[in-house]
């Protein structure tokens, strides 16, 4: 991690968008890569000893033998990445991460375990961590995922701090530009400091969005994520042609999109129930759809991300159109996202059995949500459980794969 301070913004004429002085530093000479900075908690001396041997040519080394050492270097140093073993002496693994990502959450977790199952791996990825390894493990299967973190941390670093230093992203009259010069830095930043990454100047704009979800909220983009996955199974029961269901693939994921926007975050909470109302229920897919317009995404996937809190009967919003003046994809994508809602733990809510998800949809029709898609929901749930994605909230293994294809979504 670089220790320079966030320079001015630099100006394009009426349009700022910031970069950091370490970016730049990078974006220039790839010999002045920022090294990142990695924390090695284990209680075992050897395994951590072995770690330490194996990475500290290529990250800078801090170690800790509890969870109390581990949030003391924390608080005193800069760190990017930790490496973090299941049991400790003095807490659990996942209750350290757990409390890493509430104080330091932009800071990367994998954890490695020689105790692991699905159930702690999936939690373990639904709490924020990057990855989850096994010991044994393959050394070059775990120097390949430090480093991929790694780098991810670097690219989503450069997002959230352009984010916060370029309000020319949510001006209405420079929003179309500043999103342009944003996408131009970012690719640049790529060529300079990750050239293996995309580098294209017209990087999709999905592609770029889902780097910015994340960068964001990792909870948010992985409950993006599995909102497209449930919308696409129902695209493919429906049998819609190639571009509709890339549309509704697409619209499914950015569904959320708003909620990047500074007018969401005015210390309302980003995880809100579907069937409540609030500020930012309202506002988030108007906002979405704004910038996606400006972006020049398909209107398809536009009406999508604008209408999925409208309601079959007509009490939703922003609009509060009824029945089928709802746009078919925003009726599916209501009700992929209020399945996902019912069905991972939030802070609000434990999460529902999937059997009772499934009758509270049921219940829910005719009055939030369209009757047949519902019907045709709730089968291939069942028909599908089985080979769902077991770990659908971790982050893909590539973090420039996303669950749909960009081929013929942007103009």
């Amino acid at each position: 991690m670089g220790d320079d301070p966030l320079c001015p913004c630099m100006e394009d004429k009426q349009v700022t968008v910031a970069l950091p002085k370490t970016y730049r530093t990078t974006m220039l000479s790839d010999t002045h890569r920022p090294q990142s900075t990695v924390l090695i908690v284990d209680d075992e001396i050897g395994p951590r000893e072995a770690l330490k041997l194996l990475l500290h040519q290529n990250f800078h080394i801090c170690v800790a033998e509890n969870a109390a050492t581990a949030l003391h270097i924390l608080e005193t140093q800069p760190i990017d990445l930790v490496t973090l073993d299941q049991r400790l002496p003095d807490t659990s693994g996942l209750d350290l991460l757990r409390d890493i990502k509430q104080r330091y959450p932009d800071v990367e977790v994998i954890i490695i375990t020689g105790y692991g199952c699905l159930k702690s791996a999936m939690e373990s990825l639904h709490h924020g961590a990057a990855g989850y390894l096994l010991k044994p493990f393959n050394t070059n299967e775990l120097t390949a995922l430090i480093t991929q973190t790694a780098e991810k941390k670097q690219r989503l670093d450069f997002i959230r701090s352009t984010l916060r230093s370029s309000p020319d992203l949510w001006t209405p009259n420079s929003t179309t530009r500043a999103w342009h010069i944003f996408r131009e830095t970012y690719c640049s930043f790529l060529t300079k400091a990750q050239p293996h990454a995309v580098t294209s100047p017209e990087m999709p704009w999905p592609l770029l969005l889902s780097d910015v979800l994340e960068a964001f909220d990792r909870q948010l983009w992985n409950h993006s994520c599995r909102v497209s996955l449930y919308a696409g199974l129902m695209g493919k029961q429906l049998r819609l042609d190639p571009l509709l269901y890339e549309q509704l693939t697409v619209g499914a994921f950015l569904h959320d999109i708003g909620k990047i926007s500074p007018a969401c975050l005015q210390g309302v909470d980003q995880h809100v129930h579907h069937d409540c109302f609030t500020t930012v229920e309202t506002q988030h897919p108007l906002l979405g759809a704004e910038l996606l317009h400006a972006l020049e995404l398909p209107a398809e996937v536009i009406d999508i991300v604008s209408h999925h809190h409208e309601r079959w009967d007509g009490t939703g919003c922003p609009h509060g159109q009824q029945g089928e003046a709802i746009p078919l994809g925003a009726r599916i994508v209501s009700i992929a996202e209020a399945f996902d809602e019912w069905t991972v733990d939030t802070t609000e809510q434990e999460s529902l059995p999937f059997e009772e998800a499934a009758r509270r949809l049921s219940k829910a029709s005719c009055s939030l949500f369209d009757p047949t898609l519902v019907e045709l929901f709730v089968p291939l749930l069942v028909i599908s459980r089985a080979s769902l994605p077991p770990l659908a909230t971790s982050p893909f293994t590539n973090q420039h794969a996303l669950p749909f294809p960009t081929s013929s979504i942007t103009r």
